[in-house]
């Protein structure tokens, strides 16, 4: 600005501001006759109330301007089992605490910084006794967290940022070096534009601060969002990596059948991993009876599919659910202990009958036990749903009434309130909450409460289901990619083998 002073002559910058100086003296000339006329209480209270009006419109429209940008925070997986829950919330809370002036987007050492240490606590949470947490995990799949963080964040940049896609690198770098040497001029234009007309000039620069200050708080939500969506993207693939689940193919999971599934549908192929539903019960229970309720015909006597070991497996197709396979077994006591944990294992719902005409349920209580104890010791995996189906309610007394239907909060009728009875009955012998135990009647022809409230407590079910399926699928699927990988590993080790005698020689 020195230099570019130096270039006019003194003098004619004196004669130019004799000639505006009657301009420069209006604001002082009017604030005397404000004061001479008794005008200037009235004049400093409508100068407050527009300052008040004006400031208000700036809070507005600074929400407004965040508003339009819908910068949407992202999320953990659905399908992680409590031990991956639990390693979020540590990454959700660095990420709420990021202030972007501690971590700015331009220095990219503070940001390969801020990324080791979000991978850092993640390695923590699953290797505490480890003296480098960090380094239990490989290069690859290092280098994949980087992959994936990296397409996701410039899926979001492409899709919230307006012309996003436009704005080169060479475009940033060209706008910042023209602003700096721009700068100089413009203090210059903004002090002559004060000379020539302050009233118009002073409008002009409260303009351009709310406008600014509109601009500085969206810019600013802008960048705590690119921090905190950093932090949560490589926190969340570090989780998947020190959780042992992260996969290097992109291909969907639940579109490969896995072996248990493919045995059961080696008759008829599916083209997704099916629901797969596991029926267990007391022989005379009522299992068979429910397969047929549930597929809306004699499934169990003419429609089996394959059997599988112990396991007899049906085809569940039904709108508005997913395709899914129910797996019949034997009562508990021909049904060893090991293969009941084996066959849950392979389970995203469990649908357990039980007779409410019987009340020998200590055989049932310690197989439940043996259940919840076999998924508990796995916080890594999600258990599947348990629901209880109460069947045979219509043998209660009085046996001779079959009116249905019962609504057990009304127990004036002596059916209805012996029904309610044997549900907290079962609820409390087997440890379940009542709205788990669901009065049936399965008997053909006088099927009552199947396709309402047992199907409804199903569907409301379906999503932790769903969660159990793909958590499934994705450890079955990294099992294989593992194998195949592995596969190539020897291969093309041994065609160095091959090949180094000739190489050498």
């Amino acid at each position: 600005m020195k230099r570019l002073l130096d270039r006019f002559d003194a003098l004619r910058l004196l004669a130019l501001g004799c000639g505006l100086l009657p301009l420069a003296l209006l604001p002082a000339l009017g604030l005397l006759w404000l004061w001479q006329n008794q005008q200037m209480l009235p004049w400093l209270g409508g100068m407050a109330g527009c300052a008040a009006a004006g400031f208000v419109l700036d809070r507005w429209l600074d929400r407004r301007a965040r508003a339009r940008l819908k910068l949407n925070a992202s999320g953990p997986q659905p399908h992680w089992p409590p031990s991956e829950q639990a390693a979020w919330t540590q990454v959700e809370a660095l990420a709420d605490g990021l202030d972007p002036a501690d971590w700015p987007l331009g220095d990219s050492e503070r940001l390969l910084q801020l990324g080791r240490q979000t991978i850092d606590g993640v390695a923590r949470h699953y290797h505490a006794e480890a003296e480098h947490p960090l380094w239990e995990i490989s290069v690859p799949h290092l280098l994949r967290i980087i992959e994936l963080a990296a397409r996701d964040l410039g899926r979001e940049v492409r899709e919230q940022v307006p012309f996003s896609e436009r704005v080169t690198i060479g475009d940033l770098l060209t706008a910042n070096r023209w602003r700096e040497r721009l700068q100089g001029v413009f203090q210059l234009w903004r002090a002559g534009r004060l000379v020539f007309n302050p009233a118009q000039a002073l409008l002009r620069e409260a303009s351009e601060h709310l406008q600014g200050q509109a601009l500085g708080a969206v810019q600013q939500d802008l960048q705590r969002w690119l921090l905190r969506e950093y932090v949560r993207r490589t926190g969340r693939y570090a989780i998947e990596v020190y959780s042992g689940r992260l996969r290097f193919g992109d291909d969907d999971p639940l579109a490969q059948l896995s072996e248990q599934s493919a045995e059961d549908l080696a008759a008829e192929p599916a083209p997704a991993e099916p629901l797969r539903i596991l029926i267990i019960g007391q022989t005379n229970a009522g299992k068979s009876s429910l397969v047929n309720a549930l597929c809306g015909g004699l499934q169990a006597a003419v429609d089996a599919l394959p059997a599988t070991g112990a396991l007899r497996a049906y085809r569940l197709e039904r709108e508005g659910f997913t395709a899914a396979l129910l797996s019949d077994t034997p009562g508990l006591d021909d049904f060893p202990p090991a293969e009941r944990l084996a066959a849950a294992r392979t389970a995203d719902l469990i649908l357990w009958v039980c007779a409410a005409h019987r009340a020998d349920r200590a055989a049932e209580r310690q197989a439940l036990d043996a259940l919840r104890a076999e998924f508990a010791a796995h916080p890594e995996r999600h258990p599947p749903p348990i629901l209880l189906v109460l069947a045979h309610i219509d043998r209660l007394r009085p046996r001779e009434e079959w009116a249905p239907p019962y609504d057990l909060r009304e127990t004036t009728r002596p059916k209805a309130r012996n029904i309610a009875e044997a549900v907290a009955a079962v609820a409390e012998d087997l440890a379940l909450a009542p709205a788990e135990v669901i009065p049936v009647c399965l008997a053909e022809g006088r099927r009552y409460n199947v396709d309402d409230a047992l199907w409804a407590a199903i569907l409301e079910r379906q999503s932790a289901a769903d969660r159990v399926r793909t958590l499934r699928c994705l450890d079955t699927a990294r099992q294989g990619e593992q194998r195949e990988l592995l596969w190539k590993q020897l291969r093309n080790a041994g065609r160095v083998l091959v090949e180094w005698p000739q190489r050498w020689h």
